[in-house]
């Protein structure tokens, strides 16, 4: 699996309060979840402080999916947006 994946899975499941096994690419944060957004900042604070990446404001709200987070992390570690 991918070790990226693997890390964005515990900091949801740690966040969420959720089993990580539960935690797919298509998961979605809202409906599948229950994240609100208040957790959501949280996952991506935790993000920030595991890959050490700086997420923008604008690319966090517009996550939706955990895909969405991993590819975004990857974007950062690239130096894209």
């Amino acid at each position: 699996m991918d070790q990226d994946l693997l890390k964005l899975k515990n900091i949801i499941a740690d966040t969420l309060n959720v089993d990580p096994d539960e935690i797919e690419a298509n998961t979605t944060f809202a409906d599948d979840l229950g994240a609100d957004s208040l957790d959501l900042f949280q996952i991506v604070m935790g993000i920030e402080e595991e890959f050490g990446i700086s997420v923008p404001q604008e690319a966090a709200e517009n996550v939706n999916t955990v895909g969405e987070a991993l590819s975004l992390i990857k974007n950062a570690q690239e130096g894209g947006e």
